[in-house]
């Protein structure tokens, strides 16, 4: 991450699921995800596809990122973390197992050290 510029909880904003964009709410699927920045992430410009995995099996949602592709530049590592505050991640009653259904499509997406 020091060779990209970012910092431990360096965020920006992000579209959780590409496919999803600006519907509420949207439903996650254990597995594969691809977001899409909002705004800048340190050296990573708006419309930076981040790819990672979701995790449905607690109350909340847990997205991991791995790759950044940005728009002009081949695809690099990343170690980032989406989240909310004040438990806006959390799955909403009605989600079935293996599914999470959060009311808004967009969080922040963290800059982590590792994956705990």
């Amino acid at each position: 991450m020091r060779i990209l510029g970012l910092r431990v909880s360096d965020g920006a904003s992000v579209e959780l699921d590409v496919n999803q964009a600006d519907d509420s709410p949207i439903t996650l699927y254990d597995g594969p995800i691809e977001s899409d920045l909002n705004t800048s992430l340190g050296p990573l410009p708006p419309a930076t596809r981040l790819y990672g995995r979701v995790w449905t099996g607690g109350p909340q949602v847990v997205i991991r990122y791995y790759e950044a592709h940005p728009p002009d530049r081949d695809t690099i590592p990343i170690c980032a973390m989406a989240r909310l505050a004040r438990g806006q991640m959390k799955k909403r009653p009605e989600s079935k197992p293996g599914t999470a259904i959060l009311e808004f499509s967009t969080a922040g997406v963290f800059v982590v050290d590792s994956f705990r």
